[in-house]
């Protein structure tokens, strides 16, 4: 079987230039030093709305657990965001929040709680130098699980001047991003995918856009 490279490189043939050229700068904006985690929505319209904006910021890999509620992804929301993200759905193991954690840990990730509790840090004062960042954010009524707050390595929490006491959390992470995104890119960290990184995402995309991609891509293979 030929290389991810060299079947992205054929399947680029099979698009036009412009969509080859759009692939090649959205690519290049995407990033996998930091990644959101959800834990447990359920509502449908917020996991939609996160992973639109996940999209839009160029966070690439979102993780989705699945304890007592299961995903599900309205495209009206999420504008089709899915199809260019890469998901990954924890939904298999007795404890679905531990063995994210830990497949997140093995990865050099830093496991941070979204929380709005007193002695969180700010969004805007997080160190990003101290690597890369997994961000958790909980479910709609009760937050994150005690699993979560009990591995975190850090908390953080966003500024509110107002009576109510939480964001949606859609809009939160929406926040979040933003600030970790913006000063980000302002920094001397490399934050891109790396070049495996790069051809797995555009070899994702590529057959997501290409109607017979599995049919193309048997035959490429085939005359190795």
């Amino acid at each position: 079987m030929h290389s991810i490279r060299e079947q992205v490189e054929y399947l680029s043939e099979f698009v036009t230039d412009y969509k080859n050229d759009l692939f090649e700068r959205l690519v290049n904006e995407r990033t996998s030093y930091v990644t959101m985690v959800l834990e447990d929505l359920y509502q449908e319209h917020n996991c939609s709305a996160v992973l639109r904006s996940c999209d839009c910021f160029g966070i690439q890999n979102v993780h989705i657990i699945e304890g007592e509620n299961h995903f599900h992804d309205n495209s009206e929301i999420s504008m089709g965001a899915s199809e260019w993200l890469t998901i990954h759905r924890h939904k298999h193991k007795e404890n679905n929040t531990i063995e994210t954690i830990e497949a997140l840990r093995t990865q050099g990730y830093r496991i941070i709680a979204t929380t709005p509790h007193e002695r969180d840090t700010y969004i805007d004062r997080l160190d990003l130098h101290a690597g890369k960042m997994a961000f958790f954010m909980g479910t709609e009524l009760t937050g994150l699980s005690d699993e979560v707050l009990a591995r975190a390595d850090e908390f953080v929490k966003v500024p509110m001047y107002g009576f109510t006491e939480s964001y949606n959390v859609s809009v939160c992470a929406a926040l979040l991003m933003y600030s970790v995104v913006q000063r980000l890119r302002q920094t001397d960290i490399d934050w891109h995918l790396s070049r495996e990184e790069r051809d797995n995402v555009l070899f994702a995309w590529y057959k997501k856009s290409i109607k017979a991609s599995k049919q193309i891509l048997e035959r490429f293979n085939q005359n190795q």
